[in-house]
């Protein structure tokens, strides 16, 4: 219940016919029918509902409801076997627009060793985005087209889901619930079970859900409190660590990183062996056989092949029955050649020490030779000229940045986007990644002077190493000003990330319209991670103007300081 109505949107969830709205008539109801049960079995109120039955029995002290023989509930509860409880955030999806704000489902541990034989507790949609159209997919969920639903898997489907394949790094926070407080959120969930609720993609979605059951679990924590726009997986593990919920933190490596460590330590001459082993360019022997190769480095070719074989199986490139031959033959030759070195995976920033979501910004500089001061607000979340410490390299998602800049003149809206999403992702020998970015909303980029409407969507490619990274970008664009102007932008890029202290981003544009006007954009950022929610850049634009027939430039050089809350 949040306020004075229920967020379950299911009738079954009620015994009361107004028990949605109506807290107490639901209350009442809910004890008359606990004393009156027609069913003694499974389908009897109290079986259906066990975290409401522990709640009446321990506020109002009942001792006396009818006795029920739960086996359904008693056969879930034996085999989750509840005794702790970690909350899971698969980061984000390098190419997926849908997964760019990551993910979060809780994990139910049970007294086994092996956290692999868990079983995840997980919320989402009843809706597949790679079956329905993506304006429609997207419509619908942002104003609550969709149900939501709970889902019970074993741990480890999960993380072949998100790890392997979907290229997901995942982040495990082990909470610090008892097995007291374990007990009822399960109970909890067991009652939420076949029922559904509007799902909403900002606001009532997967991790407002998680949010749920952890208050469920320990009344005390308020998390919810905390949001009001905007349900942001990641801003859930900021609060979680807040309220003091978190007590150790692990890291599960995807198959996207554990493939990029092995071809840093694979030999350049051998990098192309394993995907060629899979795709059938190489054979056995050739690797096997070859005396010029070291026997750790074979070990490295067959241990990388393996990985890719299960990538590529994932991705549907093969069948079932390809897949089960290869995976012999090849962990055969690898078992052959002895243990080896295991290879070692550097733990990235952890994601929880990344910066807030909504960001203020002041900036003070010169533009053209006259004192300029800007003021932006921007809601969500990320973009590439902010640190990319604890988030995905590459990735940019932002909704809603607003920013204005003032001067002895006028006051001037320099940007007002409604989205800007980019995945520059760099090609390596695995992953033939392409790189593509979208922008809707207003900015001042334009041949004119004058803020204007924007909309495009380009693609290109990327390419770096741990330091740094390069991309070029084609970007078809349409300008709304006087009149409605097409063009298109070749781009190339820079961006140099390899300190986590700072990060330096370089972008040159040339703009063609259909008007028979050339622009050329310049930017350059130096920006320096002062402290985990603060950060200084220092910023040189340059804009190509076209004013009448004449030809003019502007130039803006400014100092910003940015807060993250």
């Amino acid at each position: 219940m949040s306020g004075t109505e229920s967020e379950i949107d299911d009738e079954r969830f009620f015994f009361a016919p107004d028990g949605k709205t109506d807290a107490k008539a639901e209350l009442y109801a809910t004890i008359d029918a606990f004393f009156n049960e027609t069913h003694f079995d499974d389908n009897a109120s109290a079986c259906r509902f066990p975290a409401r039955k522990a709640w009446l029995q321990e506020q109002l002290d009942i001792k006396d409801f009818p006795e029920v023989h739960c086996e359904a509930y008693e056969k879930i509860l034996e085999r989750l076997n509840p005794k702790s409880a970690t909350l899971v955030f698969p980061s984000a999806h390098i190419n997926s627009p849908a997964s760019m704000f990551g993910h979060t489902f809780i994990r139910i541990d049970s007294h086994y060793k092996s956290k692999l034989l868990s079983y995840a507790i997980n919320y989402a949609a009843d809706a597949d985005p790679s079956k329905t159209n993506g304006i429609v997919f997207a419509l619908k969920g942002l104003f609550g087209g969709y149900y939501g639903q709970y889902s019970l898997l074993p741990y480890y489907e999960k993380l072949k889901e998100y790890r392997d394949t979907e290229q997901r790094d995942i982040w495990e926070y082990d909470l610090n619930l008892d097995a007291a407080e374990v007990l009822r959120m399960t109970q909890h969930i067991w009652e939420l079970n076949n029922t559904h609720s509007h799902y909403y993609f900002f606001t009532e979605n997967c991790s407002y859900n998680m949010l749920w059951l952890l208050e469920v679990a320990r009344p005390s924590v308020h998390l919810r409190e905390y949001f009001t726009y905007a349900v942001i997986p990641l801003e859930t593990v900021h609060v979680a660590k807040e309220e003091k919920l978190i007590e150790d933190i692990k890291y599960r490596a995807s198959k996207r990183t554990i493939l990029l460590r092995y071809e840093e330590i694979l030999d350049k001459e051998y990098l192309h062996f394993p995907r060629a082993l899979v795709t059938g360019e190489k054979k056995l022997p050739q690797i096997i056989d070859n005396t010029n190769i070291n026997i750790q480095q074979k070990r490295y070719i067959l241990e990388a092949s393996l990985e890719y074989l299960e990538y590529s199986y994932s991705k549907n490139a093969m069948t079932k029955e390809e897949y089960l031959k290869l995976f012999h033959s090849l962990s055969t030759a690898r078992a052959s050649l002895g243990i080896g070195t295991n290879i070692e995976i550097q733990t990235p920033a952890e994601a929880s020490q990344s910066h807030r979501a909504l960001r203020l910004s002041t900036a003070f500089g010169t533009r053209s030779g006259e004192t300029v001061g800007f003021l932006g607000l921007r809601p969500a979340y990320h973009d590439l000229k902010d640190t990319p410490y604890g988030f995905l390299r590459g990735t940019q998602i932002e909704f809603a940045n607003l920013e204005l800049s003032y001067s002895k003149d006028a006051l001037k809206v320099e940007e007002a986007t409604i989205i800007s999403i980019a995945s520059i992702a760099q090609r390596s020998e695995f992953f033939d990644s392409f790189s593509w970015r979208m922008k809707s909303g207003w900015d001042r980029n334009f041949v004119d002077d004058k803020t204007n409407f924007l909309a495009t969507l380009g693609a290109g490619y990327s390419w770096g190493n741990k330091d740094a990274y390069f991309y070029c970008m084609l970007d078809p664009l349409i300008y709304v000003a006087d009149i409605t102007t097409a063009g298109i932008g070749t781009s190339a890029g820079l961006v140099v990330d390899g300190f986590s202290f700072m990060n330096t981003n370089v972008e040159y544009t040339n703009r063609w319209y259909d008007s028979q006007k050339r622009q050329a954009l310049w930017s350059i950022s130096q920006n320096f991670r002062s402290s985990q929610n603060t950060q200084i850049k220092l910023m040189y634009d340059y804009k190509e103007r076209h004013e009448l027939r004449e030809k003019s430039d502007e130039k803006t050089i400014r100092a910003a300081f940015h807060y993250y809350f």
